[in-house]
């Protein structure tokens, strides 16, 4: 679980955006969407690249209380934009991956104190072998009996999903399924990727199981008319967990784009460089203040006509996960937020 690059990319466009001149507000803020953080550990300082202090967490549990937000639980978020319900403005989702026992003995009482719901992700193969930095089946079904939280599939051995053979993420899904379904007796409408790694394949197995929205780790503001397969999630950890950076997110809006190239975030040895680029939609004003950045890689971007925005790298992107983000002001003090995470195997680095 390295998130290291991936955060550091973030807290550089955190402080471009800092630095950005500030766009007059024409449009109505485009809300109805929601802003979702993702944590992993509570307290445990062996693990910066993952952990988030607890008097962090404390912070952002109190900015959350205290501030103009609506804290809904993961699948409650993704029914309403599958439904085209509105959500309330300023919504905020809690995510937390991979069941350590952190999130038992730390940050469910804080929440639950806090009445704040949120969502954890399990790989059930980590509580089937009783590993003792996880909690147990019988800790997950006293918290999931709380009605503030809600679980979430995470596959079942937390493996590179791109990296297993079709069958085989098949098998991680609907056996991570049935053994949720099992033990807490109920069937998981909520998915997030290890890693956040995916390709259209496997996005496509993902719904057949019967899983309704599935989120990566690429940072972002959801919309409405998005990808339910493909949901961003802002990683906050000791490093990359501040509160500007925290305000920033939870404030965040989405950027509405169509015609996003290429489809496929899994890059092959034809598509790495890939050619990305969208289209914004009608109504989002300052298109001219829109910044795009590329972890490890140049870029350069242009506008064609009114809406559309090519982006081309410098390189092909080496091996492994590769993100590029777009930011840009928006109405009330708020920032549009776009991201998009690309997996690159070993064999597709060759310059095209």
């Amino acid at each position: 679980m390295q998130y290291v690059r991936a955060l550091a990319l973030t807290a550089a466009i955190v402080s471009c955006v800092a630095l950005a001149p500030r766009a007059r507000a024409v449009e109505a803020p485009s809300g109805n969407g929601a802003a979702v953080v993702m944590y992993h550990r509570f307290g445990e300082a062996l693990y910066p690249s993952t952990n988030i202090r607890l008097e962090q967490f404390e912070a952002h549990i109190a900015e959350l209380t205290s501030g103009p937000y609506t804290v809904l639980p993961l699948p409650e978020i993704a029914s309403a934009l599958a439904e085209g319900r509105p959500l309330p403005e300023r919504t905020v989702g809690i995510s937390i991956d991979d069941a350590f026992l952190s999130i038992y003995q730390e940050a469910w009482p804080r929440l639950r104190a806090a009445g704040l719901p949120f969502t954890v992700f399990v790989s059930t193969q980590a509580l089937d072998s009783a590993l003792p930095s996880y909690m147990s089946w019988d800790q997950l079904r006293e918290m999931a009996a709380d009605s503030g939280v809600s679980v979430g599939n995470h596959g079942v051995t937390h493996g590179h999903m791109v990296r297993q053979g079709l069958e085989t993420v098949r098998a991680e899904i609907a056996d991570g399924n049935r053994r949720l379904r099992q033990e807490l007796g109920e069937t998981p409408s909520v998915l997030a990727y290890p890693y956040g790694e995916y390709g259209l394949a496997i996005r496509g197995i993902v719904r057949e199981q019967g899983i309704t929205a599935a989120f990566g780790q690429h940072s972002g503001a959801i919309g409405r008319g998005g990808d339910l397969f493909a949901l961003p999630r802002y990683p906050m950890s000791e490093n990359y967990g501040d509160m500007e950076r925290f305000r920033l997110a939870v404030n965040s809006l989405a950027l509405p784009v169509t015609g996003v190239t290429p489809a496929d975030p899994l890059l092959s040895a034809a598509t790495n460089p890939p050619f990305y680029g969208f289209t914004v939609a009608a109504g989002v004003a300052g298109l001219g203040a829109l910044n795009c950045f590329a972890s490890r890689n140049d870029l350069t971007m242009e506008r064609l006509g009114d809406r559309r925005i090519e982006i081309r790298l410098g390189q092909a992107f080496g091996p492994g996960r590769a993100r590029i983000n777009c930011t840009m002001p928006g109405p009330d003090g708020r920032w549009r937020w776009l991201g998009r995470q690309f997996y690159i195997p070993a064999e597709t680095t060759a310059q095209r």
